[in-house]
């Protein structure tokens, strides 16, 4: 299906990705954009302009950032990542991470119990579970890994599966956002101690430090992944990115964490992966190949959704700690903190 920019135009995506990025930072700082978040601004920019036919629904320069930028921004965001203090601090939160996991396990039953997908939906449940555990980057691999090769089904999927997690991340980044929410949840992290450390860094921000950041970041990737391949495990590069910087972090934690710009570039990049997330959502594509995946997945998320609030309830959790644990589930990244009080909680 046609758009008046063409998939090949990388160029012009580019810019619409980033000023997409920057639109929603920007109306973040706004009264009416305060309601919502950059994310889901950014989210819902492009899930228009797509959806209007104004920019393609596929396109080559999506697969990039899902395949270069994303891999970049997660190291980024994870320089402050000390394991000993995210155990020592962070321990409700990965027990709702777990619940979380266990409620897409459950809910993957129940929506596989409900919805008919065919011959192949048992394979499909597998898939779908898979990323609502760990992050879409399971997908494929999980594919793979059933034997899944239908283009067709692939195709829908994918497309339900990006419609939904867009309709879910709307949902999940304004949950902060809601008073009558908030006051049900422990209040146990300071919005006001979060925004001074955020301004703390944005002043102590230099060229060295963002050149610095920057190679620590690639160079990360480069090992990471290039043991990935050695080891016959390319498609899971970014567990050993993953692991190479929170080693670091770990055992550097006052050098690493000192690194100024780190956290503001890979924000800006996962705005600019969120802007990506709204231009693949399409509606005429589910519409076409996949109603019914596109229901259950929505299935999976409502059950998840449920138990994961229903566990920070129990456990007295902020629900920005919810937020980050449902996150982390759907998207497999962590989201600066300082955005849940703009009503998102991500990275």
């Amino acid at each position: 299906m046609s758009s008046l920019i063409e998939s090949d135009q990388t160029w012009a995506l580019l810019a619409i990705l980033f000023s997409a990025g920057a639109f929603g930072l920007w109306a973040e700082r706004t009264r009416w954009g305060s309601k919502l978040s950059g994310a889901v601004i950014a989210i819902g920019s492009t899930f228009l302009l797509s959806n209007l036919r104004i920019i393609p629904a596929q396109a080559p320069v999506y697969d990039i950032v899902w395949s270069y930028l994303v891999p970049l921004a997660i190291p980024l965001l994870l320089f402050s990542a000390d394991l000993k203090r995210i155990l020592r601090e962070a321990g409700p939160t990965l027990l709702a991470f777990a619940a979380g996991a266990m409620g897409t396990v459950v809910g993957t039953w129940i929506a596989f119990q409900l919805v008919p997908l065919g011959s192949e939906g048992w394979k499909l449940a597998g898939i779908f579970c898979a990323t609502y555990v760990g992050g879409s980057l399971n997908y494929m691999a999980a594919a793979e890994a059933l034997g899944l090769r239908s283009g067709d089904l692939l195709a829908a999927g994918i497309a339900a599966d990006n419609l939904a997690m867009t309709l879910y991340f709307l949902v999940l980044f304004a949950l902060p956002s809601l008073p009558w929410l908030r006051r049900k949840y422990a209040r146990r992290v300071q919005e006001q101690t979060i925004d001074s450390e955020a301004e703390t860094r944005r002043q102590a921000i230099t060229l060295r430090g963002i050149a610095t950041a920057l190679a620590i970041a690639t160079s990360a990737c480069a090992v990471g992944y290039g043991i990935a391949d050695a080891v016959g495990l390319g498609s899971s590069g970014i567990l050993f990115v993953t692991a190479i910087i929170v080693a670091l972090a770990t055992l550097f934690p006052r050098w690493l964490g000192s690194i100024a710009g780190a956290q503001e570039i890979g924000v800006l990049l996962m705005q600019v992966f969120f802007a990506a997330i709204g231009a693949s959502a399409s509606i005429a594509l589910v519409l076409e190949h996949g109603v019914m995946l596109f229901v259950f997945a929505i299935a999976i998320l409502a059950v998840h959704l449920g138990v994961v609030l229903l566990t920070g309830r129990l456990l007295r959790l902020d629900l920005a700690e919810i937020v980050i644990a449902s996150n982390a589930n759907m998207g497999g990244r962590l989201q600066p903190r300082r955005w849940l009080w703009h009503g998102v909680g991500t990275l």
